[in-house]
């Protein structure tokens, strides 16, 4: 679990870099949604909560796209 909390992290970092408001927000994301289900004792819902958060992690790293706003018609 620790584990993928520090990937989800590293890779928010990657992927919104020089992006604070989506860095913080995701920053926030990550923990509410690990801190609302850390008394989870159901071995099989663990599972289900790491694949998803697993899953997550991967969009974020292949589909998210940065832009940056070059020019007054170029991004």
């Amino acid at each position: 679990v620790l584990k993928l909390f520090k990937l989800l992290h590293r890779t928010r970092q990657e992927v919104f870099k020089n992006d604070t408001k989506a860095l913080e927000a995701a920053r926030q994301k990550i923990n509410e949604e690990f801190r609302n289900n850390r008394d989870e004792t159901s071995e099989e819902k663990i599972n289900e909560l790491l694949k998803i958060g697993s899953d997550v992690e991967v969009i974020l790293r292949t589909s998210v796209i940065q832009a940056v706003h070059t020019d007054s018609d170029r991004i």
